[in-house]
C-alpha cells in the first residue's frame, strides 16, 4: 500500500511546485483524500479551536450522549448496530448566512473562534479548488463558479466527538459513506485515530497528524470532473478509550447551483455512449442523498439521470442538510 498522501502547501511557492502539484493530482485521482501541512492556518488558532471544542463537549454534550446511549440500550448490544452512529454532533452554518450567533450553549469565545476558523477554511477551500482547476486544465475559478448558485456556496461545519465505546466491533462511529458535497476540510484529533478510507478494497487509516487539515472530495466533484476524480467511501471506527474530536467543514454548491460535468472533461466518445455523469440541481441531489447516505453512490447518480434537471431554479431556503 502506497503511503497516504501528505502535501506541504509551502512547496507550491518554490521550485518544488511541479512535484507538489503532481502529488495533489495523484491524491485526487487515486485516493480521494490527502492531508495538508503548512496550510497557512495558524497553529495557535487550531489549538484554541481544539481546546474550546473539547471543553464544550465535556460541559454540554457528554451527558446528553450518555443519556442517548442509555435510552437506546447501546451499552450492552450483542449484535451489530447498522442504523446508528456512535457520535455526538452539532452543526454550524457559515454561508450563505451564518447561524453561529443562534447556536445554543456556545461560549462567546467559542463563537468568535469558530467564525475566524471558518473564514480561514473558506479561503483555503477556494485556493484548493483553483489548484484542482489547474491540474484538470480548467480555467482558474471554474469550480468556484460551478458551486456558486444564486447566493454563493453552502459552507458549514459538523463538530463531532466519538467517545469511548464498549463494543467497537458492533457499532461504527460513523458508517461507511461518500460525502454528498464539494470539498471537505477536516481538523481531526491528533491523538485518537479512527478515520478510515476504502482503497483498492482495503480500509486504510487516515493518519492523525498535529495541526494538519485532511481534505476529501465529495460526490459533486466526481460529477463535475466526469469521474476523473472520485468521492471515496470512508468511515469512523471507535475506540474503547479516548474521545476523538472531529471538525469537518463542507464547502458545497449553493442549493440552486446546476451541477454537470465540465465540457472540457467530457470525451466525445463517452458522450456518444451516454457515459457522461448527470446534470442536476444540487438541492435535488441532497434530497435524494438524505435517505441514501449509507448506500452506494452510483444509484444516486443514475436516479439523477432519470430525473433530469428540474425546471424551477428559484432560490431554495438553506437548511442544515448540506452534510
Amino acid at each position: 500500500m502506497a503511503h497516504f498522501p501528505v502535501i506541504n502547501l509551502e512547496k507550491l511557492n518554490g521550485e518544488e511546485r511541479g512535484a507538489t502539484m503532481e502529488i495533489i493530482k495523484d491524491a485526487c485521482e487515486n485516493w480521494g483524500f490527502f492531508e495538508l501541512v503548512n496550510h497557512g492556518i495558524p497553529h495557535e488558532l487550531l489549538d484554541t479551536v481544539e481546546r474550546l471544542s473539547k471543553e464544550h463537549y465535556k460541559k454540554v454534550m457528554e451527558q446528553r450522549f450518555k443519556e442517548l446511549v442509555a435510552s437506546k440500550a447501546l451499552e450492552g448490544v450483542q449484535a451489530e448496530v447498522t442504523n446508528l452512529d456512535w457520535e455526538s454532533t452539532f452543526y454550524l452554518r457559515h454561508l450563505p448566512t451564518s447561524n453561529i450567533a443562534e447556536v445554543p450553549d456556545l461560549e462567546d469565545e467559542h463563537r468568535k473562534v469558530m467564525k475566524e476558523f471558518a473564514a480561514r477554511l473558506e479561503i483555503l477551500a477556494e485556493e484548493l479548488l483553483d489548484l484542482l482547476c489547474e491540474n484538470l486544465g480548467l480555467e482558474k475559478g471554474y469550480l468556484k463558479k460551478a458551486f456558486y448558485g444564486s447566493k454563493g456556496p453552502n459552507f458549514g461545519t459538523k463538530v463531532s466527538n466519538y467517545p469511548p465505546c464498549p463494543n467497537p466491533e458492533l457499532i461504527k462511529g460513523l458508517r461507511a459513506h461518500t460525502d454528498a458535497g464539494g470539498i471537505i476540510l477536516l481538523f481531526q484529533d491528533d491523538k485518537v485515530s479512527g478515520l478510515q478510507l476504502l482503497k483498492d478494497g482495503e480500509w486504510v487509516d487516515v493518519p492523525p497528524m498535529r495541526h494538519s487539515i485532511v481534505i476529501n472530495l465529495g460526490d459533486q466533484l466526481e460529477v463535475i470532473t466526469n469521474g476523473k476524480y472520485k468521492s471515496v467511501l470512508h468511515r469512523v471506527i471507535v475506540q474503547t478509550d479516548g474521545n476523538r474530536m472531529s471538525i469537518a467543514s463542507f464547502y458545497n454548491p449553493g442549493n440552486d447551483a446546476v451541477i454537470y460535468p465540465a465540457p472540457a472533461l467530457v470525451e466525445k466518445e463517452a458522450e456518444e455512449k451516454n457515459e457522461v455523469y448527470p446534470k442536476f440541481v444540487f438541492d435535488d441531489y441532497m434530497k435524494l442523498y438524505a435517505g441514501l447516505k449509507f448506500q452506494a453512490k452510483e444509484p444516486r447518480f443514475e436516479a439523477m439521470k432519470a430525473v433530469g434537471i428540474t425546471v424551477n431554479l428559484a432560490p431554495i431556503p438553506t437548511g442544515l442538510d448540506v452534510y
